[in-house]
């Protein structure tokens, strides 16, 4: 017996590998040729596709489709998703200065995901936020190529925070992944 549901039918946009995103040629992750050398360039490429895994997670929703909350009580979106990176990307450089801390983006707690509405404006505005926030991060660590080195108050090593900053982007790479789903039924890693 079928049952009738609001679920869209899953599908993918890829044709040459039926569990991929896309296909390997427009694949802006498919990097050709060896991988870099060394435990720096590594981190720096992870997070870099991570990265581009998120925005690709996004592409083509409208804001409304962006907006869309996963299941309750939950008040995750992948737009919300995008404003608690660029708000994380701003804490993490709290850990790694000795000034004084940042205001949170949003001002308060969860506001990056309670507050995430569907208009136009909010959402270039929270991929503005978040390509800011990446550089500002990146530019900050960029001063500290010994990934040994401690920084700030929290005495935090360089490497520690590249991995931390890959582990929250997988996570809420995950994330996207159903919440993408659920919106349009597009599937693919």
């Amino acid at each position: 017996m079928a049952r009738v549901t609001d679920a869209p039918a899953r599908w993918t946009q890829a044709t040459v590998h039926p569990d991929m995103w896309t296909d390997p040629d427009d694949d802006p992750r498919n990097n050709e040729g060896p991988g870099p050398d060394g435990e720096l360039p590594t981190l720096k490429d992870v997070l870099r596709d991570y990265r581009l895994t998120l925005l690709m997670k996004c592409e083509g929703l409208t804001p409304e489709q962006l907006a869309r909350r996963s299941v309750p009580p939950s008040t995750m979106s992948l737009l919300g998703l995008v404003r608690h990176l660029a708000e994380d990307e701003r804490d993490w450089r709290n850990w790694i200065t000795d000034g004084e801390p940042l205001p949170k983006l949003y001002g308060r707690r969860d506001a990056d995901f309670d507050d995430a509405v569907g208009e136009q404006a909010m959402v270039e505005a929270a991929y503005a936020d978040l390509k800011r926030e990446q550089e500002a991060t990146d530019a900050v660590l960029d001063a500290h190529p010994d990934l040994g080195e401690r920084l700030g108050r929290e005495n935090v090593a360089v490497r520690e925070l590249l991995v931390h900053r890959i582990e929250e982007y997988a996570r809420h790479c995950g994330h996207a992944d159903l919440l993408r789903e659920c919106v349009d039924g597009r599937v693919g890693q």
